[in-house]
């Protein structure tokens, strides 16, 4: 069995929703969800005039190789009413592979680890809350450190429901 980390974001519509319909698809289609971060609200990143996105990391147990979850999973944004119109920019819900067991993968379709992990608060915040001493692969820094590191200044906060 693999251990994937996904981040799922949203800054459109019931943001809460789609989130929460991600993570059943996720258990649906691709494997159990054995645990998740709370919910956290940011500012976005990359293209700032848009509202604010929340943000869940959760760790994922699969059958699948890494090329199938990313396929499934653009089925579920794609299902959900995600459209791809510019990068960084608005949407109903993102989903993205952070880590594929301790793979290093660099295709055309697929990076992992995802390159800005350690550049986004966003994602580190939560990650760290269930995979606080995961070891990156590439940088060979554990999740706490990378933390430690960031120079991002974004607040993250937790989101009260």
């Amino acid at each position: 069995m693999n251990i994937i980390y996904i981040q799922i974001g949203s800054n459109m519509g019931n943001r809460i929703s789609y989130i929460e319909r991600s993570m059943q698809e996720i258990e649906q289609e691709i494997g159990e969800v054995i645990c998740s971060s709370k919910i956290y609200e940011s500012s976005p990143w990359g293209v700032t005039n848009q509202n604010n996105f929340l943000n869940s990391v959760i760790k994922v147990q699969t059958k699948y190789s890494a090329e199938i979850v990313l396929k499934k999973l653009q089925a579920i944004e794609k299902k959900l009413g995600r459209v791809r119109k510019e990068k960084w920019g608005e949407r109903k819900i993102d989903i993205d592979i952070l880590f594929f067991n301790s793979e290093i993968i660099n295709t055309e379709n697929l990076k992992v680890p995802h390159p800005y992990i350690q550049d986004r608060r966003f994602v580190l915040v939560p990650l760290s809350e269930i995979a606080i001493n995961y070891n990156h692969p590439v940088l060979q820094k554990d999740i706490f450190t990378l933390f430690k590191e960031c120079t991002d200044t974004e607040k993250v906060y937790e989101y009260a429901i």
